[in-house]
């Protein structure tokens, strides 16, 4: 149980997968603008993370190791990940209109996200198993989110500040997406 523990707690604070292994920082800087936008995109990569690793886990050990098909590893993930992401678009077009429009053309980028597909790729490189794969997606997906809303926050805040021009927009949330990665650091002791 403590091993599950650590697991999770590592996946979200010690080894986030955009502060400190840099994966998704084109949704993690594009997104993070508002909190209401970075909280939907945050909760749509944690599904299609989980939903993603748990899949890809399931072709990896049944399909592709089976059939001797291991080099075709990045096309599958990618299929797997582009058909969960066209679900989730779909959902948000139906279901949340506003969300839907205000993640544009961010939403589909996930299909793109590196950090989807590296915590796929991490879990088989990891070798780890179903039950510990759909934990350490889950919480690599919720440490993504919780560096998404905690830009989002301190964006928000710097917007109704004066900043010099050459700062505004994107050069400040990269600044501060630095300085979020050097605090994330002070983790790695922990575990």
């Amino acid at each position: 149980m403590q091993e599950y523990f650590l697991l999770f707690i590592g996946a979200i604070f010690v080894n986030n997968i955009v502060l400190a292994q840099y994966l998704g920082n084109c949704p993690f800087i594009g997104t993070s603008k508002e909190s209401g936008v970075a909280i939907g995109m945050g909760a749509a990569v944690v599904f299609v993370a989980t939903m993603a690793a748990a899949i890809t886990w399931l072709v990896q050990a049944y399909i592709l190791v089976p059939l001797g098909l291991g080099f075709l590893q990045t096309l599958a993930f990618i299929l797997v990940i582009a058909s969960l992401v066209q679900f989730v678009e779909m959902f948000l077009k139906k279901m949340v209109p506003p969300l839907y429009k205000s993640l544009g053309i961010f939403l589909p980028l996930i299909t793109t996200n590196c950090a989807v597909m590296g915590i796929a790729l991490i879990c088989q490189r990891e070798e780890l198993d179903l039950k510990t794969t759909i934990l350490f997606s889950f919480a690599s997906g919720l440490g993504f989110m919780l560096a998404l809303v905690l830009l989002a926050g301190i964006r928000e805040r710097l917007a109704v500040r004066r900043l010099p021009i050459a700062m505004r927009g994107t050069p400040i949330g990269l600044v501060m997406a630095g300085l979020m990665s050097l605090a994330f650091f002070a983790f790695k002791g922990m575990i």
